[in-house]
């Protein structure tokens, strides 16, 4: 099997090399406006290109994301953001809600997130139990993203099966301009405004942006208003010593159009879930975010201190009324430096994690989005702590040897109340998982732009509250799963000469007690039961090429690149006692992206992009229901005036398919009479456009 990948992706690369299909502006050096220093980095926050160096002296498949890459396009989603980074599939549900995962990480699993950590400025955006979703993500207010895919992520101390990704949000010393206004809109009733402002004075810097949304949606019932704020002052206390402040507010309102049949998704995806209309079904969340890194630079190295607190409140009228209300909060020291052993270069990180936090948990029947009667009285406490280190050793000026691991041990209490009808005696609950998470690789660099790598990573995932509390019947109940386990292999290779650049890697991951998902009742919004599944395998291929096809192609500067994205998932129970070998259901097998860009000189980019999905996924895990594949075609437009204006031109499903985004992951389509309610229609078409300038 693992050879027909390495033929796979041979047959991709010579694939690329003719293809005349191509990558974002991303590759255009757009002019710049700054301020002294700015783009320099400082202590708390490095320089873009010294973030980038970092993630590519990981010894394993990472990826990195320059804002400029999508700054003057319509980033409204996680899924604008990612959509050309090869091994992460993000597909838009609704609104902002997403399906994202990395190497199957929460697979089946039909709402918010598992199985990846997401971090904001290196700060974790899930909560304690490992729950996050992705509301405070806000794409105009990124500097970079970070992505270390599987126990690559051990730099942060994730070792999950799907790794970490880090959004970073610009400083005064980072940002692309000291002020930025931007409007943009278009299909669906969307219109968004933003704005950036930051000064350096002296030892201090600040910066502070807001973006406020509002959109009607494709579909009725998928009205959305989102505010977000984001802000941090920098202040240099002694040479060598700096501290950062960050603050935030996300405020989330959003309809939920529910799920459809596979034949309603096809003929007509604008309408909402009966249910979900009848219900008002909504999820409206407060978050807000202090956090402060105080930095040390040392003889060797460097000493980052971080520490956070994050308040989020949450009205969800789904099945029933969710009404929560929670804190999560930590500190994590963190050291890295070079140093010499033996005349011999080595590379180390080191540090620990102390983090938790508790959730209150309401439920009561859901009255056309009000509250009813109170069924649940719940309180979801968590606590983890964590030890991790990573070392490179340099044995040769070109090849170094990576040890690292991770020893950790987390708690999840539930204590039930009880008193109501549907749960009348108090309940509680306690459990404990524990762990030693190794990793082994081994890196070549034989020119300073070209990585090949191999290595072999162990990662657990700890189940959080939405696997360990499942709705059975019409209680809510306290389900003891294991943790699930993987041993993750990988090797690839990365780099850039002269006009080629590529990242492709080959993984296997042989998972134990893998955490799998079916809806109950995905028609209703029922969150979905969980169980442990005793074997299972992840593996596949991620892949990008870009390639500079025609330079001068007017004689005056201007050219033409290209670019191909392919994950190959191929993800499947091993001798599972109900499924047998049969596929995960939730994400299809390939998922193509190909890109052409034309750039001017003078401004002016033009992008046509095709995305591709040859079959789609199967709905579920008796694969007795698949959806359709389907092509869409996109094109991008754009000019950057010299002046620091840019406007822009997206257009997106240009055909108008008809096609699924997502898929509300079940047990047996057959038994459930062949026609269930449980896919997400993906977005029909549309066009959006904006101004931005910089100044």
């Amino acid at each position: 099997m693992q050879n027909s990948y390495f033929g796979s992706a041979l047959a991709f690369l010579l694939f690329s090399s003719t293809s005349a299909l191509a990558q974002e502006v991303a590759n255009a050096e757009l002019p710049e406006l700054s301020v002294q220093g700015a783009s320099a980095g400082s202590l708390t926050v490095p320089s873009v290109a010294a973030q980038r160096a970092t993630v590519n002296a990981t010894v394993g498949s990472v990826a990195f994301v320059d804002a400029k890459d999508f700054q003057n396009r319509y980033a409204n989603t996680l899924r604008d953001v990612l959509k050309d980074t090869p091994g992460v599939f993000v597909q838009q549900r609704y609104g902002q809600e997403m399906r994202l995962s990395l190497r199957g990480s929460g697979i089946s699993r039909g709402f918010h997130l598992r199985g990846i950590e997401l971090l904001q400025d290196g700060f974790p955006v899930n909560a304690a139990d490992g729950s996050g979703d992705f509301y405070q993500i806000d794409p105009l207010a990124l500097r970079s993203v970070e992505v270390y895919k599987g126990g690559n992520a051990l730099t942060y101390g994730a070792t999950t099966l799907g790794g970490a990704i880090n959004f970073v949000t610009p400083t005064a010393q980072t940002a692309l301009a000291p002020n930025v206004v931007r409007v943009d809109g278009g299909s669906f009733g969307t219109i968004r405004e933003h704005f950036q402002f930051s000064r350096l004075s002296g030892p201090a810097d600040f910066l502070i942006s807001g973006t406020i949304t509002n959109a009607d949606g494709f579909r009725d019932h998928e009205a959305q208003r989102t505010q977000n704020f984001n802000a941090n002052l920098g202040y240099q206390l002694a040479p060598g010593v700096e501290t950062r402040f960050y603050v935030g507010v996300y405020l989330t309102d959003q309809k939920l159009p529910g799920t459809l049949s596979l034949f309603n998704s096809l003929k007509n995806p604008t309408i909402a879930n009966p249910g979900a209309i009848a219900g008002n079904q909504s999820r409206k969340v407060e978050t807000e975010r202090v956090a402060n890194r105080t930095s040390f630079a040392l003889d060797v190295g460097k000493l980052d201190i971080d520490t956070w607190a994050i308040h989020k409140s949450l009205y969800h009228p789904i099945f029933q009324v969710i009404d929560e209300d929670g804190w999560t909060y930590g500190i994590s020291p963190h050291w890295a430096g070079t140093f010499d052993i033996a005349g011999y270069r080595n590379d180390t990180i080191l540090g620990l994690r102390a983090f938790a936090g508790q959730n209150s948990s309401l439920r009561f029947t859901n009255l056309a989005g009000q509250r009813g009667a109170q069924t649940l009285n719940a309180l979801q406490s968590s606590s983890n702590y964590e030890a991790y280190g990573e070392n490179r050793f340099w044995f040769l000026p070109d090849v170094a040897l990576m040890t690292g691991a991770k020893a950790f041990s987390s708690n999840r209490t539930y204590s039930d109340k009880g008193g109501f009808s549907s749960n009348s005696g108090a309940k509680f609950d306690n459990q404990t998982y524990q762990g030693v998470n190794p990793k082994l690789g081994v890196i070549w660099q034989p020119v300073p732009d070209v990585q090949v790598f191999a290595d072999i990573t162990r990662s657990r995932d700890v189940p959080d509250f939405t696997d360990l509390t499942q709705t059975i019947g019409v209680t809510t109940q306290f389900v003891p799963l294991q943790a699930q386990r993987a041993w993750t292999y990988e090797a690839g290779t990365r780099g850039r000469l002269d006009g080629i650049a590529w990242d492709v890697t080959l993984y296997r991951s042989e998972v134990r007690d893998e955490l799998v998902n079916f809806s109950v009742n995905p028609g209703l919004n029922i969150p979905a039961a969980t169980f442990n599944s005793p074997r299972t395998i992840h593996q596949g291929v991620e892949a990008a090429m870009t390639l500079d096809l025609v330079r001068d192609v007017t004689g005056s500067g201007d050219r033409i690149s290209a670019s191909q994205i392919w994950t190959h998932n191929d993800f499947r129970f091993v001798s599972d006692p109900q499924f047998g070998d049969n596929r995960i259901a939730g994400i299809p097998q390939d998922v193509l992206r190909s890109v052409v860009t034309y750039t001017h000189p003078s401004g002016f980019h033009l992008s046509p992009s095709v995305d591709w999905v040859p079959r789609g996924a199967f709905a579920d895990h008796a694969n007795t229901l698949q959806v359709p594949g389907y092509t869409l075609v996109n094109v991008q437009a754009g000019f950057d005036f010299a002046n620091g204006v840019s406007l822009f031109l997206d257009a997106r499903n240009l055909g108008d398919i008809r096609y699924v985004s997502d898929i509300s992951v079940l047990n047996d389509a057959a038994a459930m009479g062949g026609n269930p309610i449980a896919f997400y229609p993906g977005t029909g078409r549309s066009v959006f456009g904006g101004i931005r300038a910089s100044f």
